[in-house]
């Protein structure tokens, strides 16, 4: 017969804050040995009945995180009047903040589940942005949920990393008239793509700003005016060819153009 303490973790969710607490409870006595069997998606008083029975027999003790008042009430009630140890976990918390903060809680399971995933989903789309970023693996234009296309200096890194930020996977790929564009690009839902337009003007005086940073004149063929409108030329017929939306972002914030992207993705 096993001397371990038997925990049984009852939550509404996936159980994983309970049993971390449980966990380090456990871990100031016995030398960290212990037994915990966890039990998710609690929803009705059914199975609070059925380990409280368990718990009494295998003379156990149970860790619970349950919104629902009910069920907490139940299962705090029920423990006292079978003799069952129960900790209710999540409860006094809840019960604290709706004191301070004078408000109800949301009442909804897994919460920091939720929360925890989006967090891991927005990581993700940043190191895709990164590692996907100005075509140097076309490989991830087929992964990518928005293609952003452009000329240098049409602020594809920062839309990319600024969009990544919202759970979006995005690759770029920049457009040059030495070299031909990725086949993967000519064959990817047009929907899926941008191109990213921007005046000659504009693209100079950026361009000359860029060059001064550097401590570079600004005579390189780079700010070239006659290069640059080479190169302006080039990515319209490569948009064109791809039958992509274009948005001009000559005169627009980051966040501005990222909005625009924004809308034309729930639209589609």
């Amino acid at each position: 017969m096993t001397t371990e303490p038997i925990v049984y973790v009852l939550s509404d969710s996936v159980g994983e804050t309970a049993e971390l607490v449980v966990k380090a409870g456990l871990s100031q006595f016995k030398n960290g040995e212990y037994n915990i069997q966890r039990v998710p998606y609690v929803e009705d008083k059914e199975t609070i009945d059925e380990f409280l029975h368990i718990a009494k027999e295998k003379n156990g003790m149970i860790g619970f995180t349950l919104v629902d008042p009910g069920l907490r009430s139940y299962l705090n009630e029920q423990s006292i009047e079978m003799g069952v140890e129960a900790i209710d976990i999540m409860g006094p918390t809840i019960d604290a903040m709706e004191r301070l903060f004078n408000k109800r809680p949301r009442l909804e399971a897994g919460l920091v589940h939720k929360l925890d995933e989006e967090y891991f989903k927005k990581i993700e789309a940043i190191e895709f942005a990164v590692k996907y970023d100005d075509g140097r693996d076309p490989r991830g234009i087929a992964r990518a949920d928005i293609i952003l296309i452009g000329v240098s200096r049409t602020s594809k890194t920062p839309l990319s990393q600024y969009l990544a930020h919202k759970r979006i996977k995005v690759a770029n790929v920049p457009i040059v008239p030495e070299v031909d564009p990725p086949e993967e690009l000519m064959v990817v839902d047009p929907s899926r793509c941008i191109g990213l337009r921007i005046t000659a003007d504009k693209l100079n005086s950026i361009r000359k700003e860029r060059l001064k940073a550097l401590g570079l004149g600004d005579q390189a063929t780079y700010a070239n005016m006659e290069r640059i409108q080479q190169e302006l030329e080039y990515f319209n017929e490569i948009v064109d060819k791809i039958g992509c939306e274009v948005i001009d972002v000559s005169n627009k914030a980051v966040e501005e153009t990222a909005n625009l992207i924004l809308r034309m993705m729930q639209k589609n």
